[in-house]
């Protein structure tokens, strides 16, 4: 598979891509390895039938393939079969990685490291923009809707709706803060059920507060889920688990000198939305976004307070960026292109490190080849290091020994992605990411 990955990864040709993903998911299939959704599982958690653990949902912006392998080992060493590889619509764009090379790249991971069973894929974040919502709303959500059918067709049987951008805080009513928000993800969701493959039902999530924005009530919650409810009917199969804001923000708060400031999580109210969205709507619990960068003290307190399914980004892509083993040179050509290519992104007041902590992950597209063909050796030892980090979250959000558990209650059947060889232009924009 090594040879397959590095192909599908450094082509530009997304027809070729393409053609190469259909290759590596039916061989993939063939070794009892199937993209799968993570549906069932959290459905069972919401009825109370286990618990005491949280998923960890994790994004990879670059060296996906190498970093999905060393998850799967850190998952065989601990027995681990609950945990998710996403990646939200904006980093498509700017890592330069379509829905059917993301879903290939895990699959392939899986099958080298002799991985078998069902694999969670998840679109992250399908975001819609507020401004063009505005403007035209038929327009902007035909756009998710197309993203959804192609990450559909490449094997994402988990997406993660956010609408929240669409919350409008000035009405005095919570019901109206929600309208468009509740409205929209029940579209979205009625649009899954019609795309998803036969004999599966796609994990839905919805959003109810935007990652930095007021902090979410059960108020909220409740208003957001009256609403929803009232447009889906009883017919259809709704979210399995709901995001909230609890605190964080995307990529965490950039200090002066570049560093990470440390965030106050509310755990509380994490742990009180959790229950209500169990206790009263069935749902496994809710999400938190935008965890990777908090302190190491805080991981451990998502089982505890039961949190469905925690968000890891950024702190991977830092891990690589800053390894003593990534070449400076590369490192140095990629900030060059920042300073010079994206200042007009730089905002009033950022200093020089502050700018280039948040604009590099929008490098890893552009120098994606480049840092791909880091030499093998050197690649390793970015990977041992980062796979120390896989361990160390996997540990405390206490996912050992879930494979079995996943097996007793999935039962994945032959469903092999439908992807298309021919391209069709999606717009990968927005910021929602972790």
């Amino acid at each position: 598979m090594n040879d397959a990955a590095r192909q599908l990864a450094m082509t530009g040709d997304k027809n070729e891509k393409k053609k190469l993903a259909k290759s590596i998911l039916e061989a993939a299939v063939e070794k009892g390895v199937y993209p799968w959704s993570i549906n069932d599982f959290y459905l069972a958690r919401g009825k109370g039938k286990f618990g005491g653990f949280t998923v960890p949902a994790i994004n990879l912006r670059t060296m996906t393939y190498e970093l999905a392998r060393a998850i799967f080992r850190t998952a065989k060493k601990i027995d681990a079969g609950a945990f998710i590889f996403e990646i939200a619509k904006s980093e498509m764009g700017y890592t330069d990685q379509i829905p059917a090379e993301y879903t290939s790249m895990c699959l392939a991971a899986a099958v080298e490291e002799g991985f078998s069973g069902p694999v969670f894929i998840q679109g992250d974040h399908f975001q819609l923009n507020a401004k063009k919502y505005k403007e035209d709303p038929e327009k902007e959500v035909a756009g998710i809707k197309l993203l959804i059918a192609e990450a559909v067709k490449s094997g994402f049987y988990n997406i993660d709706i956010d609408s929240s951008t669409l919350v409008d805080l000035s009405k005095p009513d919570i019901k109206e803060q929600q309208l468009h928000n509740y409205k929209v993800c029940a579209e979205l969701t009625k649009f899954i059920r019609e795309v998803q493959p036969e004999g599966l039902h796609i994990s839905v999530g919805g959003e109810i507060g935007e990652v930095g924005g007021k902090n979410s009530t059960p108020e909220d919650l409740r208003a957001f889920m009256a609403g929803y409810r009232e447009i889906i009917g009883k017919d259809t199969m709704g979210i399995s688990k709901i995001s909230i804001q609890t605190g964080t923000s995307h990529g965490g708060v950039v200090l002066p000198d570049g560093t990470v400031a440390k965030v106050k999580l509310d755990f509380n109210t994490l742990r009180d939305l959790s229950r209500l969205a169990r206790d009263e709507f069935g749902m496994a619990g809710a999400v938190q976004h935008g965890a990777s960068t908090l302190p190491n003290d805080a991981f451990g307190k998502f089982p505890e307070v039961e949190a469905a399914e925690v968000h890891l980004a950024t702190q991977f892509q830092n891990l690589v960026y800053d390894s003593e083993h990534f070449p400076g040179k590369l490192r140095d050509k990629i900030y060059t292109w920042i300073k010079k290519d994206l200042s007009g992104e730089r905002k009033d007041g950022q200093t020089e490190e502050q700018f280039i902590y948040t604009a590099r992950k929008k490098a890893l597209g552009r120098f994606k080849n480049e840092i791909i063909g880091i030499p093998s050796g050197v690649r390793g030892k970015i990977v041992k290091d980062i796979e120390k980090e896989f361990e160390f979250l996997f540990d405390k959000l206490n996912i050992k020994g879930t494979k079995n558990l996943v097996s007793e209650i999935i039962k994945p059947k032959t469903v092999v992605p439908r992807i298309k060889d021919e391209d069709i232009s999606i717009e990968m924009d927005g910021e929602g990411d972790d």
